[in-house]
């Protein structure tokens, strides 16, 4: 029981999880450092990242000096080889990895290694990567535990996010341990719901899912971003996460390597040739 598992960051634990995860292969050779630097939407961004440097142990820093900023309605994909920090940028922005420098921003308002329950009353929602359910529990029981802060709009929220996930409804008093991988996403996702952020952080959806699970999750990304809610997500399957992206950034060894329109990362020359067709292939395989 050492794994934050819930997505609206509280206290209440799971199973324990690999916390170590970017990192444990080794990145392949770095990306050009020419970056491109289109598409930015004008205006106060909703999150803003600014140079964070950040790291799991002291004086180890896996973040060096990444940034990323996400406006209203938009969606983010954060891509990159094994070991550049996607998941780390992605938890530093929920307060689950120490920031050592650089700012955060919500709105305007400095949230640098805020507390994660103080992120969710501030509109943030976050799903894991893995151990995101607590299967000896029933489904409405998971969105129950989402609902943390505001325990009588359980009904309401639950309503919504059927409305979302219209089989979780049907399945609210199954066991999530019995759910099959992607309805157990779906649990996940909809437990975030539940607080009604505007910001949802999601860690590699489609992880483990075979590619017709891939495609239903990216279409529920979308379909949570057309219900009012802006999203950052971490992908290994990069050009579908590109195609659905307004904007994308590609990091490598915890720095920005490249940002632009979803579309033009899924074009450019140097992008595929360094990374996207190396990632096609790993996925391919996993997907078999």
């Amino acid at each position: 029981m050492s794994a934050i598992a819930t997505m609206e960051g509280t206290a209440v634990q799971a199973p324990a999880a690999d916390r170590t995860a970017e990192g444990e292969a080794a990145a392949p050779a770095p990306l050009a450092r020419e970056q491109i630097h289109v598409g930015e939407p004008e205006g106060e961004p909703l999150l803003d990242a600014q140079n964070l440097v950040a790291g799991y142990i002291p004086g180890v820093n896996i973040l060096n000096g990444a940034s990323l900023t996400l406006h209203e309605g938009e969606i983010v994909g954060i891509i990159g080889p094994n070991g550049a920090g996607k998941s780390t940028l992605l938890k530093s922005l929920f307060g689950l990895v120490r920031i050592h420098s650089g700012t955060l921003m919500l709105k305007g308002e400095d949230i640098t290694n805020m507390r994660a329950d103080r992120l969710v009353a501030r509109g943030v929602g976050f799903v894991p990567q893995t151990e995101n359910v607590f299967p000896s529990l029933t489904v409405a029981e998971n969105l129950r535990m989402g609902a943390f802060q505001a325990p009588k709009l359980f009904n309401e929220r639950f309503d919504y996010v059927c409305s979302i996930f219209p089989k979780l409804g049907q399945r609210r008093g199954q066991l999530a341990g019995q759910l099959s991988g992607g309805e157990r996403q779906m649990v996940a996702m909809a437990r975030a719901l539940m607080m009604m952020p505007s910001v949802l952080l999601l860690d590699e959806p489609s992880a483990g899912l075979s590619p017709m699970l891939q495609d239903e999750t990216f279409i529920r990304v979308r379909k949570i971003n057309k219900a009012g809610v802006s999203v950052v997500i971490v992908e290994q399957n990069a050009r579908r996460c590109l195609q659905i992206c307004d904007r994308g950034y590609v990091l490598d060894q915890g720095r920005n390597a490249y940002s632009g329109k979803g579309r033009d990362l899924m074009t450019d020359p140097k992008v595929i040739a360094l990374y996207l067709g190396n990632l096609e292939e790993k996925v391919s395989e996993e997907g078999r």
